[in-house]
Order: C-alpha cells, then structure tokens, then sequence
C-alpha cells in the first residue's frame, strides 16, 4: 500500500531547485519558489509568484534537505504493480508503479481513481526519465487528490508543450517545463536545474491532519500481541503528543506520538481470519483540527495459533550399548523458542528429564542396552507459556544401536608353507591382536585349536604381533584363531579368522 511521502517544508514549494531556476514567459508559481545551495533565479519578472522566493538561504537549504527525505521514502516504498512504460490511454488505482523499462512516457490521459478514498496515495517511480507529449494529461477520479500523487524520478523529468500533469514531481536531476505545460503539483528537483516556460505551477491545497496506519510487519496470530503503528501529521509536518487510540483487536489501546509523529502500541486479536484497524487521534494540540480524525482501514490476515511442537533432533554419531549418546529437542510455541520447559527422552534403559534453554534446546542423554533399533521420543512435562505444551509428546525417531566393541581384537590371519626348508614347522602364520583403549605391556597367548603358538607383547599403539607362529598340519584345519590377555585383573579374548594365503608359500 502506498502512503503519503513526507515533504517536510518543500510541501509549500512550487518550484525548488539546486543549481538554478529559470524561466521565460508569463509563468505563474503558486506557491514558493527557491534554490539551494548555490543556484541563482531569473525571469522572475516577467514570471510572479505568489509565495516567496529563496534564493540560497537557510529555509532553502531546509527545503531541498526535506525533499532529499521525501525522494528516499518514495523510492523506497514497495512496488504495488508493474506497468507498461507509456501510461497515457490507462486507469489507475492508489498504489506504487514502476515500468520495466525504468521510465515512464505520457502521451495521452492517464485516470488515477481513488475508489471514494481521498487519503489514497499514487506513487510512480522511474530509474531514468519521466517525458510526457503534448496531448499528455492526468486525471482525477474518485476523490483522488494532486497532494496525494508522486513522480519519484531517477534522472530528469521533461514536460511537454501544452501538457496537464498532476502530482509533485521529485526529480533526482533536472526538469524541464515547456511552453504552456500546466502542474497542479510540485516541481521539485534535488540534484540540477528547473526550467519553465510561460507554465502555470499550482501548489496542491495542503491536507488537514492526517492519520496513516503503517503496514503491519511480520505474522500475526491469535492471542499473540501485535505491534501497531500510525503516523500523525498537519499539513505534512509530523504531530507529537497527539493521542491515537488503535481499534480492531479485543481491546483498544491508546498511545501518544513521538518526536516523528509515529503512535506506536500493540493490539491481540482473538479471531483467526481477516482483521480491520483504524487509528483515531482523540487529541492534539496542534493548528490542524486533528481531533476525531480516521486513519484509512487497514487490513490484516489473523492465522490460528498453533500448538506447542517438539522436534527430536538427529542422533550425531555411532551409538552403543551401554555408551552414554547425547539426544536433544526443540521446543517451540507459535515457532518461537520455548524456554524453562522440562522435556522427557525416552527410549532409553532409564528415561531422563532436562530443561530447555533460550534457544527453546533440550539436551539430555540415554544409554541403550540392547543392539538393533531404539525409538527416541521426547514429551514436555513442564511449560509456562501461552501455547498448550504441556503433554505435547514428539514425532518419534529412530536409531541403530550397534553392539559394543570387546577390548581386545583379533585381526584376520593366513597360513602358508613354511618354505625353502619346514623347520622346525611345517606352517607358519602372522597372528595379530589389538588392546582397546590402547596399553603397552600386555602380555597376550595366542591359540589355534586350543593349542598356545606363541605370546606377543602389545606395544604404544596396543598391537601385539606374533610373527612366524607354527602350525601343524591338524591345526592348519582350524577356521580361526583365538588371543588371550589379562587386563585389569580380567582375562579377555578375541577370535580371529584363519584360511591359507594365496600363495600358500
């Protein structure tokens, strides 16, 4: 939706420049007419105008700093439509135009309809240039009004011979008026020169106090408090300590105005669904008669509340039994982080119960005592907040539990013919056996068919080697192999494959 572009004190301004101001012909300003920072006016006479003239002094400088304001709000408003660049020959409705091309042409009547809404605003904004034909003029329709319709352009605006144009053009550059162009507006350029020539520029009647409630920023839904804004201005100056009440929630609520004349409270609505606020002034003490003035209705959509949701989380890395495994949760209310919440894991042998943190994050821990798969779920217990939480149990989640790794293993072996000459065995094998955490010193047996071949001491990495271990040839039948060691007073064993290398020699 657009709305009004504050200008400050250019809004007396009929005519405003940087550089220079000048004119040839009979031209008539209505209003004031002025030149900053360092411009200079002629052809005023013949030209009149009805307001004064500043030339390079203070209320000036104050002009073209509040026109600097005004061009960044109107081009800074949201696009409402894209429209093809030559408007001439279309009817508009109140919102922000722009054209792909990024300039606007005018050759022919352009109908801007307010719908019966006199506080409608029309914007149209341009990269480059704004150029209108002779047979270009604007029209008003439906209690539109010049004071509410704005030509942000990007460079230069040039009005043609004869053209009817209304609105206040905010040009970043120059504009140019020829002969006989009319403006029921506001020529306003920020960075270079005006030019007319024999024109007729008309101050638009400046409004009365005016209410505008801002478009509401992010979801709102219900039971939720919703931040509500209003921009309170007289004759487009802002309104400070005027009184706005806020309707359409459960209940109003009354705010004053700011330095900047913006109301600012919070309304919650209790139904989902369409919405309709206002902003009313119930006092001010300023010259506009602001007292029971309506801000334009403004619409918003109320969704339902949702319910509390918990997230289980995924599982990062392996998990076995018996192991201590880290499991977490989300808890939200209406999306947002619930924080304080007690949440239970379970699945585990015991389940265990922790807090969420500002982050709405549980985290807690489960042990499992048997392998294969485990279902994780998380139920809140505990929740202050405006969301039901409390019973809210999550989607469940499941996990492999694998079996837990014995301290001792035995890496797979070959046998092979213990060649050029059998002795004293006629086969030999490498057996190898690993210590888990590793620890050097550990004195391990090795068995094949319950035979002992040899003993190995574990080094720094915990590997105990037995190189060359003979075999006969019944044992040499065995499928595997067998390692023993004693750890911490506890005797411990790995089994091991054993099959012929390839080449058995």
């Amino acid at each position: 939706m657009a709305t009004l572009v504050p200008l400050g004190s250019a809004a007396t301004y009929g005519v405003l420049a940087n550089t220079a101001v000048t004119n040839t012909g009979s031209t008539v300003v209505t209003g004031d007419l002025g030149v900053s920072p360092a411009g200079a006016v002629s052809g005023f006479p013949p030209g009149t105008v009805t307001g004064t003239i500043h030339v390079n002094d203070a209320a000036a400088a104050a002009a073209q700093a509040d026109l600097a304001i005004g061009y960044s709000n109107a081009f800074l408003q949201p696009v409402t439509a894209t429209v093809p660049t030559e408007l001439g020959g279309t009817t508009l409705f109140p919102g922000v135009y722009n054209s792909a091309s990024g300039t606007f042409s005018l050759n022919g009547p352009l109908t801007l309809d307010a719908q019966g809404n006199p506080n409608a605003v029309f914007i149209f904004k341009t990269n480059t240039t704004l150029i209108t034909g002779a047979a270009g003029t604007v029209n008003l329709a439906g209690l539109a009004q010049s004071s509410h319709v704005f030509w942000q352009v990007g460079s230069s605006a040039t009005l043609g011979v004869g053209t009817t144009i209304r609105g206040s053009i905010l040009a970043n550059t120059s504009i140019t008026a020829n002969t006989g162009a009319t403006v029921d507006g506001r020529l306003l350029a920020l960075g270079a020169a005006v030019t007319l020539d024999t024109n007729a520029v008309t101050v638009p009647a400046l409004p009365t106090c005016q209410v505008v409630v801002q478009p509401v920023a992010g979801p709102v839904v219900v039971g939720q408090p919703t931040p509500v804004s209003a921009v309170v201005t007289c004759n487009g100056l802002p309104v400070s300590g005027a009184s706005v009440t806020f309707n359409g929630g459960a209940v109003p609520v009354t705010v004053t105005t700011n330095l900047a004349g913006v109301a600012t409270g919070s309304l919650t609505f209790n139904t989902a669904g369409a919405a309709t606020v206002t902003a009313t002034v119930t006092a001010a003490g300023t010259a506009c008669s602001c007292t029971g003035v309506v801000s334009a209705p403004v619409t918003i959509t109320v969704t339902p509340q949702q319910s509390c949701q918990v997230v289980v989380q995924p599982v990062v890395g392996p998990v076995v039994v018996g192991q201590p495994t880290s499991v977490s949760a989300v808890v939200t209310c209406n999306g947002l982080p619930v924080s304080g919440a007690s949440v239970t894991f379970n699945g585990g042998a015991v389940p265990v119960t922790v807090t969420t943190n500002l982050a709405g994050v549980a985290t807690g821990s489960l042990t499992f005592n048997t392998a294969g798969a485990a279902t994780v779920t998380a139920t809140v217990t505990a929740a202050g907040t405006a969301c039901s939480c409390t019973g809210v149990v999550s989607a469940p989640v499941t996990i492999t539990v694998t079996p837990p790794t014995g301290p001792l293993s035995a890496s797979p072996a070959c046998w092979r013919v213990n060649l050029p000459f059998p002795i004293p065995h006629l086969f030999v094998a490498t057996l190898k056996a690993t210590l888990t955490p590793a620890q050097a010193g550990v004195t391990v047996t090795f068995y094949v068919s319950g035979l002992p071949v040899g003993t190995a001491v574990t080094n720094a990495s915990g590997v105990a080697t037995l190189n060359n271990a003979g075999l006969s040839i019944l044992q040499i039948s065995a499928s595997s192999y067998t390692a023993v060691a004693t750890v911490g007073g506890s005797t411990v064993q790995a089994t091991g494959s054993l099959t012929p290398c390839f080449p058995p020699v």
